[in-house]
């Protein structure tokens, strides 16, 4: 990968004193997923709306399919599709009917019963949005944000109210479109969706970005693992950063299986509050976010 889909330099948004977006600096490669975190009030949705030319800047460079999105005109948001955070609750149109509407703005849409197939939407084609779960919503929102065929794919929070399984089938469509050559921006408060799908992830807190890797290597930045077992002294409990070691060392002094031996890994979510500074490890070469004012 090494087109860049979305550049991003010096990107700032304030809000008076109020620094919601604070400097940050950003590549999204052609056919990337990428995955935008953050706690609420972070900067991750404000960031995104800028990218999706809904909001504008206050200092800084942003090129989206290289183009400046606050000058794009409607063959740039041709090539682009957006999931808002929620679809009204009311409204005249069925879904099918707002489906047929939404393809009718790109030159080359996909099909619309196959968009509510793939949304798991089929037996609620007629239905209109106020009559639907809060799940079938985003289903809706990500059928109506897909139905163009977009090369770009703005997804915002798009599984949440969703059930485990049709978490899954977002997954495998996600995965479907990657597949097609998409390149797709995410953002999320599930860890493991991030972990699942996103070949980089960027962490934002307090407006400033304080990490930007791979999920592997966002993990590899642990300090410590955590390996337990239990003697006839009791419970021990130890962080090391040499894992392996000590297993050897355990493995010697007992002979055969250690009892009660446990061997945790700091996850994905461990190192995301940590960066967050909302417990968890402190991590190696930690990079600190200058504090909101």
């Amino acid at each position: 990968m090494t087109t860049p889909a979305i550049s991003v330099s010096g990107l700032t948004k304030h809000y008076g004193d109020n620094r919601a977006v604070d400097g940050i600096d950003l590549e999204i490669f052609t056919g990337e997923v990428f995955a935008l975190l953050g706690p609420n009030g972070a900067g991750k949705s404000t960031t995104v709306e800028i990218l999706e030319g809904f909001r504008k800047r206050t200092a800084g460079e942003v090129s989206v399919l290289g183009v400046d999105p606050q000058q794009a005109a409607s063959h740039w948001r041709e090539r682009v599709g957006v999931m808002l955070q929620a679809t009204s609750m009311r409204s005249l149109l069925s879904a099918r009917e707002a489906l047929i509407h939404a393809a009718s703005q790109y030159p080359h849409p996909r099909d619309v019963d196959e968009m509510l197939e793939v949304v798991g939407l089929t037996d609620k084609a007629n239905a209109k949005p106020q009559t639907l779960s809060g799940g079938q919503r985003r289903r809706l929102d990500v059928a109506l944000a897909i139905i163009g065929s977009p090369e770009l794919l703005f997804l915002d929070e798009p599984t949440t109210g969703f059930d485990p399984e049709a978490r899954r089938q977002f997954w495998r469509l996600i995965e479907s479109l990657r597949g097609d050559g998409a390149t797709i921006l995410l953002t999320t408060h599930y860890l493991d969706e991030a972990d699942y799908l996103a070949d980089r992830i960027a962490i934002i807190a307090d407006g400033a970005m304080v990490a930007l890797d791979t999920p592997e290597g966002l993990r590899a930045r642990a300090a410590h693992s955590r390996v337990s077992w239990e003697d006839s002294d009791g419970p021990h409990t130890v962080e090391t950063d040499t894992p392996s070691e000590m297993l050897r060392d355990l493995l010697a002094k007992y002979s055969g299986e250690v009892p009660g031996l446990n061997v945790v890994r700091p996850s994905l979510e461990d190192i995301y509050l940590s960066l967050i500074g909302q417990g968890g490890h402190v991590l190696a070469e930690p990079i600190i976010s200058e504090e909101e004012r």
